[in-house]
């Protein structure tokens, strides 16, 4: 199960909207966010490109770390 950490998520709305931006790239499936953590982690039900999944986190505003 792939894990990026999500900078800048702040309140329950920040959670859903990575977990939507997450859900609607191809081949992510079952998308949890964790926003004490700051960690969000998705199984691939297709092989998925990390710069998609950071295209799609930057795209609402916020920044995948590490």
């Amino acid at each position: 199960m792939p894990s990026i950490t999500v900078k800048g998520m702040s309140c329950n709305h920040c959670r859903m909207s990575v977990t939507k931006a997450l859900e609607a790239i191809p081949g992510v499936a079952n998308v949890n966010v964790d926003l004490l953590s700051g960690k969000a982690s998705y199984d691939e039900t297709a092989p998925v490109d990390l710069a998609a999944v950071r295209k799609a986190i930057e795209k609402i505003g916020f920044e995948v770390v590490g």
